[in-house]
């Protein structure tokens, strides 16, 4: 792969933008990079350098947002979740996504009406030991996809986890669950130099993003940035079903 100085100022860039969007609406990021990236370096290269970038970018989100961690939700969450990467990491090459896309795609979709456009501020009951089951299946679906953010969005809003807490509980799990996939892809031999390269540029890009988010969080209510929330998980679940949908015809 040739990597050019306008390859990398680009990634910086979607990088800055994407996850500047991914602190005001609790996630998305990730998934908001996919089809750019599939166009970029192939849909090979993409889950791995996704999250590569966002590792390299996670501490800075965590320490700006320390203060506010629900570590309940981090201690059940972090340790199914690097299992489930390990073994999703394991079977990359062998599992066809496309279903798992679809499927999640429907669910973020209808989350719109799950909350009623915002007005609702939950729409399920969730109690502390689901996230140990949800570390395990959203981790691995991460680390097939490059980005399953917004899947866990609904679940902390329905445990009366919102805007700061939201964002930094999801910015520390997501580092120890970005460790293994890293760590993964790079024992099954899935990362290359110029992939390292690439997402320090990505990386880089995703920490200016942090910043600019965790200041326009300051400005937002929990209603706007409920709705933000949503809005990216509709989004998400669009792109996520679109692509599906493709892939199987």
């Amino acid at each position: 792969m040739e990597i050019s100085a306008i390859l990398l100022i680009g990634l910086f860039l979607l990088g800055a933008f994407t996850f500047t969007l991914s602190t005001i609406s609790g996630g998305g990021g990730a998934l908001m990079q996919i089809p750019i990236l599939n166009f970029l370096v192939g849909t090979i290269q993409t889950a791995p350098l996704i999250n590569l970038g966002t590792l390299i970018s996670r501490p800075t989100r965590i320490f700006i947002f320390w203060k506010h961690i629900d570590r309940r939700v981090f201690l059940y969450y972090v340790p199914s979740a690097m299992i489930g990467a390990f073994l999703a990491a394991w079977l990359f090459d062998a599992v066809k996504i496309y279903w798992i896309q679809l499927i999640v795609g429907l669910f973020l979709v209808s989350t719109l009406f799950q909350y009623r456009f915002g007005k609702k501020e939950r729409s399920f009951t969730v109690k502390l030991w689901f996230f140990i089951p949800l570390g395990l299946i959203i981790s691995m679906i991460g680390t097939f996809t490059g980005g399953m953010g917004p899947i866990l969005n609904p679940f902390l809003l329905n445990a009366g986890i919102e805007k700061e807490s939201l964002v930094g509980t999801k910015a520390a799990q997501s580092f120890f669950l970005g460790l293994a996939q890293v760590g993964s892809y790079t024992y099954f031999g899935l990362l290359s130099t110029e992939l390292w390269i690439l997402g320090l540029a990505l990386g880089l890009g995703a920490i200016v993003g942090n910043l600019i988010g965790k200041w326009l969080l300051q400005q937002m209510t929990k209603l706007q940035f409920r709705k933000w929330v949503i809005a990216i998980m509709v989004m998400s679940g669009l792109v996520l079903t679109v692509k599906a949908i493709t892939e199987l015809f």
